[in-house]
């Protein structure tokens, strides 16, 4: 720790495993704002499937990259480390500690590391991925991509298309994992970087999470989804809560099996950010719902 610089304080974990309870009581604690990384609650459009912060959590703390940009604006994690960086240089003349929630990996490790600049892909290669796509159906692409970089298919949502073909894309084109992009030396902030995660038993986790989506639908999430579909071919849509009830609405399958599978990709999805987090030694893992000791913990560092 250089004590003469300001620091983020990332609280990252699981879907449903109670990030956000946690990051407010922290903010209330040092008097300071929060930032998300959460790569679907930047989207305006997208809020009751996404689990966004409610008003009362909203307004309990200054929230950033909550509802910054509409699902037809282009946004990747470039583009979000370039504005949380800029962001963070302004929020720090002001506080000394700045907190960071979510539970997307890549964007939380861009902010804190950066990565290598991904190579540009065939336009023939997407094309004849984008074509077995449509061909032989996403579990074939998810299974070339298992074999092929078994590292990030452990990481990635792998109901999303698009995230799966760029994965293959890179990896047809240059022979390389796409994982072996993200893995550069960590770029040297001007910021000190404390990681934590939350973490609790796993049958209490998913029983949280069929929870949350039982209450995501009594709050109209049928009705959301229906109201996006004249946007689903957008990448921000091909993700868990909305890609299952689009195929209720195509007649692919009934509503109570697409809410069932939205449970259980929710579950699979978690413990894919379980896997991802856990490769990172830096991270301070506690229980959650134990704020105290993330309190306490953060003092010792700065004593």
């Amino acid at each position: 720790m250089n004590h003469e610089l300001p620091t983020l304080i990332v609280i990252a974990g699981p879907t449903a495993v109670g990030k956000t309870a946690a990051a407010i009581e922290l903010a209330k604690h040092y008097k300071t704002v929060i930032i998300s990384a959460d790569s679907r609650q930047f989207y305006r459009e997208m809020s009751i499937g996404t689990a966004k912060p409610s008003d009362e959590e909203l307004a309990a703390a200054p929230h950033y990259f909550i509802n910054s940009h509409s699902i037809t604006e282009p946004f990747s994690v470039g583009d979000f480390e370039k504005q949380c960086l800029q962001l963070l240089s302004e929020l720090f003349l002001i506080h000394d500690k700045v907190i960071m929630v979510g539970g997307s990996g890549l964007y939380i490790k861009a902010v804190c590391e950066g990565f290598d600049d991904l190579p540009t892909a065939d336009a023939g290669v997407r094309e004849k991925l984008n074509i077995e796509l449509a061909e032989n159906g996403i579990v074939f692409l998810q299974e070339k991509l298992k074999i092929a970089d078994p590292e990030y298919y452990d990481q990635v949502d792998i109901n999303n298309p698009q995230r799966i073909i760029r994965a293959l894309e890179v990896f047809e084109s240059t022979g390389n994992p796409f994982s072996s992009y993200h893995k550069a030396a960590a770029n040297q902030r001007p910021f000190n970087v404390v990681k934590l995660a939350l973490t609790m038993d796993r049958a209490a986790l998913y029983e949280r999470i069929n929870l949350r989506v039982d209450e995501m639908v009594k709050q109209g999430l049928v009705k959301e989804v229906r109201s996006l579909l004249p946007y689903r071919h957008l990448n921000a849509l091909n993700t868990v809560g909305y890609s299952e009830l689009f195929d209720y609405f195509d007649g692919k399958t009934s509503l109570e099996t697409a809410i069932e599978l939205i449970k259980q990709n929710t579950r699979r999805f978690a413990k894919r950010q379980l896997t991802w987090f856990r490769k990172d030694k830096e991270i301070r893992w506690l229980e959650a719902g134990e704020i105290s000791d993330f309190e306490i913990w953060i003092s010792d560092l700065f004593a």
